[in-house]
């Protein structure tokens, strides 16, 4: 999750690697710019993107989100998990991602959220991230 391997009894299912982090940075930067969502670069439709490097993918989306003329100013994210606990890889995932994009470590908020042990969240059935971006375009 954010890029790194985090040791957990469960892996998270999906047609690309399903991290689902990455993901929902890929989205928020892809949303913030206009550019469309990871669904239309990234179909699962196609089979190229079974198991795809989510990475990948993102550094791809990012390479597009800069050739239309932005800049990272920050990112803020939210994982939903109730198991792993996220705050001992906390800097390393904002290490990573930041490799990934080209940015600063602390232009990365990330939080972590339980569900509590109520609903889909808290019972282990999914994890979930948001993520928003606030870029800016160079003239």
């Amino acid at each position: 999750m954010g890029g790194i391997d985090i040791p957990h009894d469960r892996e998270l299912v999906g047609h690309s690697d399903a991290d689902v982090l990455l993901h929902a940075v890929t989205d928020a930067l892809l949303g913030a710019s206009s550019l469309g969502d990871i669904g239309q670069l990234f179909p699962d439709t196609d089979p190229a993107h079974r198991g795809r490097d989510s990475g990948e993918m993102l550094t791809a989306a990012w390479n597009n989100i800069t050739a239309a003329g932005f800049r990272i100013i920050n990112i803020d994210c939210i994982v939903f998990a109730q198991r792993p606990k996220l705050l001992p890889y906390r800097a390393a995932i904002q290490k990573r991602i930041g490799e990934l994009l080209k940015i600063e470590p602390d232009r990365i908020g990330m939080k972590a959220k339980t569900g509590e042990h109520v609903g889909p969240i808290g019972l282990e059935e999914i994890m979930s991230a948001q993520c928003v971006a606030l870029l800016e375009k160079h003239a």
